[in-house]
Formats: structure tokens, C-alpha cells, sequence
């Protein structure tokens, strides 16, 4: 059965609000809002559950356009049912300070979900999404269910190419998550060319294999509202797997570069634009035209979202009535607070000398659990190694959703890509555990964790040469200045149990993120008792009397070998300041007086002590320091042989210092 003649005028609107936005631009894809734009309609008018005047309102569906180069498809449904979105917003697509940017961003523009854009991460956050909802479902739902809602994620012939998604399809058959639906824009064309010439699966048959239910939805029905009404209705159905519909559609659909990549990444030009709103029956001028009944009609839309949240609101309160404990712990996480008493544990030298810190921050980790019930997460393959199993705290699997141990398996991608979705489905504290080495298999979802300055932690260990045998595969160098040079993430690496400890205090307290706690596997001796200011990035962890002549400054493993460097070069009479440096990031956020009371200015022979790459040390060492690192890759041996062959031994930094810094006392 055709479109109505009203369904089709309202589909247009879409479809010509996203051209004439890019081509006011000059610049965007106009391809998928033409071809995507039934669809879109289909799920927004008859299935989607959301409230343009609450945005945030905790049971809506989720709703994340992965393919984010389609980011107009999204800003016109945005602004057709009514979000905190205007006209002048849609007509400065593109502009610098505009709430519709390229691409869409999750902290710029209300009723934006996640920040996508590079293709297969907004897939992966979908599988977060679900499971955040499955597990908070079965937490919090009693005989009142206040966490009951779908996941919808709309994707390209781009985003199943990515390795990603692969990752996070997997899993989320594994786990089951029936609520999770996705909407591929099958159209079988990418930004260079048709697809044929690198991309011939048949996607259906893969998801099959997956564990996911599939269905199909020919050429000649892509555009058959009632069709893919069926679809939806019929994956909501489906409760024990997740729902994957293959829409074939047209690229650019209307337009005379249809089914053309052309149509992909570059506006239409003025003559085009014209010819497809002629194709469509679409009135030439104005641009950016809207029929009043077609805008009525799509905020009445919007305006039900109010009464399904009344409706909720009345199941919620009697929830809240019936568990005021469970209500309390849900409103406090929704506003990412810690809890007001956590049981630290006392760390000392008797529990925290000769430990590794990814033992201790296990130890930690697992104190506190009982009281803070959002932390949630897992490893990738590594939880003997990476400490991180919360124990006696279940493992998330479709049995036992409530479970917040998650088996990521070796899926590094896919586990910083749904962690940051259950970070940003709200209520959770999400957590993922790996070798820093393996930092490069998730950097792209680190890299959109900052910049949402979403709250989630990642554990990293293993941290430098020092893991030994395993070798320059497994041996993190370049990665500690990565993470310094990614904005937003805060980076912290302990040197003890104790700073490992006051690592975690720092954290939990946080109300943003992301924070990465980098821990070593070797074990580290304890420091002393002390106060462990890693709140404020660096401390004097030993002094001498006087101005120091020399500040040695370390992180992690290597400042209990600047220590003992240092206790050699006092004796023979060099004034030696050991300073403590776990976190830059912090360090950098404190007043100038207390940088300088760290790091006296007329102090100028410093030396800083990492096993890693030395890139970006100036910062803290001045034009006449040293950075006393390792600038190539490891090699496979015992990690004492390493050390003594890389010079990581204290007779060695003190002979390296006086040599350097000859002019100083000594």
C-alpha cells in the first residue's frame, strides 16, 4: 500500500529541511536524510517513546543515529516534534557555536544522545544503551516497571564495515538484549564509490549468525511506511535477541544523483536541489519551508511524549513510596554523586609494601563495591590479570541481568564503545580493564569519552618494560604521552599501594570523567606513611634541607627508583628533591603557588624518571632539564634484565644526574 498523501508531504518535510540546511552550508551529506527520511519518520511517529520538554526523562527510548554524517536527519526530527532546537538553528548547520554541528554531539545539542561520527562507535554505545537498561531493570523494577524502554540505533553500510560494530553485534547476541533494534540504511553506497567494490556479505546472514533476529526490507518497500511499521512492531516483539532490520534504500533519494556516492558527502548544488523538490512535489521557495499542518502534526507528536512520561511519573512515585532505599540510591546516581560513606581500606606498610598496584587497586576496588552498587564493568579477556573481578557481585549475562560483572571478552573496541553508552544512558559507572598496550585497540572510544567528559574509568595494566618476558607486543612506550595529549582525560599513575588507594579516592569523587588508572604488574615497595596529595597531581614525596639542587621527578614503578637515586646522591652531597608526579592533568589544574612550592621556577636541574617515552616532559623539566626515558621499543626478558640493560637502576639515574647536571652541588 503507497504512502498517504500526508505521510509522504510530512516524510518530505525531513527529507528538504536536511537539503536545504547542507546546501546553505555548502557542506554535508544530504544523501541519507533523502533516502533514510521514511524510516526515520516510521520510528519517530508510531514507535519512539520521548519527551522534547524533558529530554533527560530516565524512561524514554534511546534513540542513535550511528551513521552521524546523516546528522541532519536527526536535527530535522529535532526541530519538527518540538526539542529546544529552532529554524535559525537548522539554517546555521555547520557554524561555528551552532547547536547542529557536523556532526551530532551529545553535550552541544538537547535530544542528541551520544556523540557520533566515526562510523561504528554510535552501533557499539547502542549495545551499551541496552545493557545499561537491562541491568537497571532488573535492579530496580519491583512490581512497578520504571526502567522499561528500547534502544533504537540507525546505521550505515559504513558503520558494518567497522570493526567495532562487529565486536559490539557480537556481544549484544551473547547477552541477549531484546530491546536493543537497529535500522540499517542498506543503499549500498559509501563516500568514495558503491560498495560492491570492497562490500559484498550479506549482513542479514551474519547477524544471524550472531544470535540476532533479522528481516529484510526490499528496494521496492524502503520507502513503505506500513512496511517498516511491520518490521518495528515485529522486532519489539522478539524479546530474546536483538532486532537487526536491513532497509534497502536509495541514496539521495529523488534527487538526479541518486544512487550515486555523489550524493554522499557534498550538497546537491542549487540546480539539483530544485530538480528534487520537483521530482517530490515539494514547493521551490522558501527554503526551509514547513507546512503549518505538517508542523502541527509532528509537535502533537512531541506533545504525547508528555503524557507517556505523566504516566510514568504516577508508576515512578508509587515505586519511590513502595522503596525509598532503592529511590534514594537511583536519584543519587542519576546525578553522577558518590555515596556519602564508602568503606576505604587502610593501607600501610604491613598490607601495602612488595605489591603490584593493579593487586591493590583489585583490593580497592572490591572494599567498595557493596557501597557504591552503579560501579559496573569488566575486561577484555583479563580479569585474572587486570584484578578488576568484582566479587560476590555476579556476572552480567541474560540469566542474570542484575550481575554487574561484564565478560567482554577479547573485544577491546567494543568495550570502551558500550561502556561510554552505559555511561551515558545514566545511573551506572562503567569501568574497562585491559593492558595499556592494548589502549590502541579502543582509542576511538577514548577519544569521544573526552570529549563528552563522560564518567567512566578505564584500567589499565601491565604499564611499561617492566612486564617482562612478554615482550615489545605487549610493552606500552608511547602510550602514557597519548593519553596526556588527549583533552579531558585525566590520566593517573600511582607509584604505591598508598597512592593507588588515594588514586581511587580521586575518581569515585568526580562527578565527570574520563579518568585511566595506569598500574603496574611488577611488584613496588611502599613508600612510607604519608599523605599521598595525588589529588593535586604531584607532591614532594622526600626533601632535603634547603633549597633542593636538584628535583628528580617520577611516576608509577620509577619513583621509588628515584628515591633510592636520590638517597645516593645526597650522600654525596647533592641536594635532592624526589617529587611525586602520579597525575599532570591534575598538577596542571592547581594554583601557580603550589606548582611552584613543587617545583620551585629558580630550580632549574630537574630530571624526570619514566619508563616510557619522554615525549612532553619539558612541560615539567624547563628547557635545562633531562627526561630520562625509553624512546624505543622493549625487549622480551626478565624485568630485572630489562632494567639493568635500559639503565632503570639507581646507580645508574645518580650517575646519569651528575653528569647532566654537573654544576650543581656534588
Amino acid at each position: 500500500m503507497p504512502n498517504t498523501p500526508q505521510d509522504e508531504q510530512r516524510i518530505n518535510a525531513i527529507r528538504f529541511l536536511s537539503v536545504d540546511a547542507v546546501q546553505k552550508a555548502n557542506s554535508g551529506h544530504p544523501g541519507m536524510p533523502l533516502g533514510a527520511a521514511a524510516t526515520a519518520f516510521t520510528l519517530w511517529t508510531r514507535h519512539l517513546r520521548f519527551n522534547p520538554k524533558d529530554p533527560s526523562w530516565l524512561n524514554r527510548d534511546r534513540f542513535i543515529l550511528s551513521a552521524g554524517h546523516g546528522s541532519m536527519l536527526l536535527y530535522s526530527l529535532l526541530y519538527l516534534t518540538g526539542y529546544e532546537l529552532t529554524l535559525d538553528d537548522i539554517k546555521h548547520f555547520r557554524q561555528l557555536g551552532s547547536k547542529t554541528p557536523g556532526h551530532p554531539e551529545a553535550h552541544r545539542t538537547p535530544g542528541v544522545e551520544v556523540t557520533t561520527g566515526p562510523l561504528g562507535q554510535g552501533f557499539g554505545n547502542s549495545a551499551g544503551f541496552a545493557s545499561a537498561e537491562a541491568h537497571m531493570g532488573a535492579v530496580y523494577n519491583r512490581d512497578q516497571h520504571i526502567i522499561d524502554h528500547y534502544t533504537y540505533v540507525m546505521c550505515s553500510d559504513g558503520d558494518m564495515m567497522e570493526g567495532v560494530a562487529s565486536e559490539a553485534a557480537s556481544m549484544a547476541g551473547h547477552l541477549q538484549l531484546g530491546k536493543l533494534i537497529a535500522l540499517y540504511d542498506d543503499n549500498k553506497v559509501s563516500l568514495a564509490a558503491a560498495t560492491d567494490v570492497c562490500f559484498t556479505e550479506d549482513v542479514a546472514k551474519r547477524f544471524d549468525a550472531y544470535g540476532w533476529h533479522t528481516q529484510y526490507i526490499d528496494l521496492d518497500e524502503g520507502n513503505d511506511v506500513a512496511t517498516i511499521d511491520r518490521a518495528i512492531s515485529h522486532a519489539k516483539s522478539v524479546t530474546d535477541k536483538p532486532s537487526m532490520i536491513v532497509i534497502r534504500t536509495h541514496i539521495g533519494y529523488g534527487s538526479p544523483k541518486q544512487d550515486s556516492f555523489k550524493s554522499h558527502g557534498e550538497p546537491l548544488g542549487p540546480d539539483d536541489v530544485k530538480r528534487t523538490k520537483e521530482n517530490l512535489g515539494w514547493p521551490l521557495e522558501p527554503d526551509f519551508y514547513v507546512p503549518d499542518d505538517v508542523l502541527k502534526f509532528y509537535r502533537e507528536v512531541g506533545a504525547r511524549g508528555g503524557e507517556l512520561q505523566a504516566q510514568w511519573q504516577r508508576t515512578f512515585d508509587e515505586w519511590k513510596s513502595a522503596n525509598a532505599g532503592l529511590a534514594a540510591q537511583l536519584e543519587r546516581t542519576l546525578k553522577n554523586l558518590p555515596p556519602q560513606q564508602i568503606p576505604w581500606p587502610a593501607i600501610n606498610k604491613a598490607n601495602g609494601d612488595n605489591i603490584a598496584t593493579r593487586d591493590t587497586g583489585g583490593q580497592v576496588m572490591n572494599a567498595i563495591a557493596a557501597a557504591v552498587p552503579e560501579l559496573i564493568g569488566g575486561s577484555a579477556d583479563l580479569d585474572p590479570s587486570t584484578k578488576t573481578y568484582l566479587k560476590d557481585c555476579g556476572d552480567f549475562q541474560p540469566d542474570q541481568y542484575a550481575g554487574r560483572n561484564i565478560h567482554y571478552g577479547v573485544r577491546e573496541h567494543a568495550m570502551g564503545a558500550i561502556n561510554n553508552g552505559i555511561a551515558l544512558h545514566g545511573g551506572l559507572l562503567p569501568f574497562g580493564a585491559t593492558f595499556l598496550n592494548f589502549l590502541d585497540y579502543m582509542k576511538g572510544a577514548v577519544r569521544l569519552a573526552a570529549l563528552n567528559a563522560i564518567r567512566c574509568y578505564y584500567v589499565f595494566t601491565h604499564d611499561s618494560i617492566f612486564l617482562g618476558e612478554d615482550g615489545p607486543t605487549h610493552q606500552p612506550i608511547e602510550h602514557l604521552a597519548h593519553m596526556r595529549a588527549i583533552p579531558n582525560l585525566k590520566m593517573i599513575r600511582p607509584a604505591d599501594a598508598l597512592e593507588t588507594l588515594e588514586a581511587w579516592k580521586v575518581m569515585i569523587a568526580a562527578t565527570e570523567g574520563p579518568w585511566a588508572l595506569v598500574l603496574s604488574r611488577q611488584k613496588l615497595p611502599y613508600l612510607g606513611d604519608r599523605n599521598a596529595d595525588v589529588a593535586r597531581g604531584a607532591y614532594i614525596l622526600s626533601d632535603t634541607d634547603g633549597t633542593p639542587d636538584l628535583i628528580l621527578i617520577a611516576t608509577g614503578s620509577e619513583v621509588s627508583l628515584a628515591a633510592q637515586a636520590a638517597n645516593l646522591l645526597n650522600d654525596r652531597g647533592t641536594r635532592t628533591r624526589v617529587v611525586s608526579m602520579p597525575c599532570w592533568e591534575l598538577f596542571e589544574a592547581q594554583p601557580q603557588t603550589y606548582q611552584d612550592e613543587v617545583l620551585p621556577p629558580d630550580v632549574t636541574a630537574r630530571m624526570s624518571i619514566e619508563a616510557a617515552a619522554t615525549f612532553g616532559w619539558e612541560r615539567w623539566i624547563g628547557s635545562r632539564g633531562f627526561a630520562f626515558g625509553i624512546d624505543h621499543f622493549g625487549a622480551s626478558a626478565p624485568a630485572a634484565d630489562i632494567a639493568r640493560e635500559y639503565g632503570f637502576t639507581p646507580e645508574h639515574v645518580a650517575e646519569i644526574a651528575a653528569q647532566r647536571f654537573a654544576g650543581v652541588r656534588g
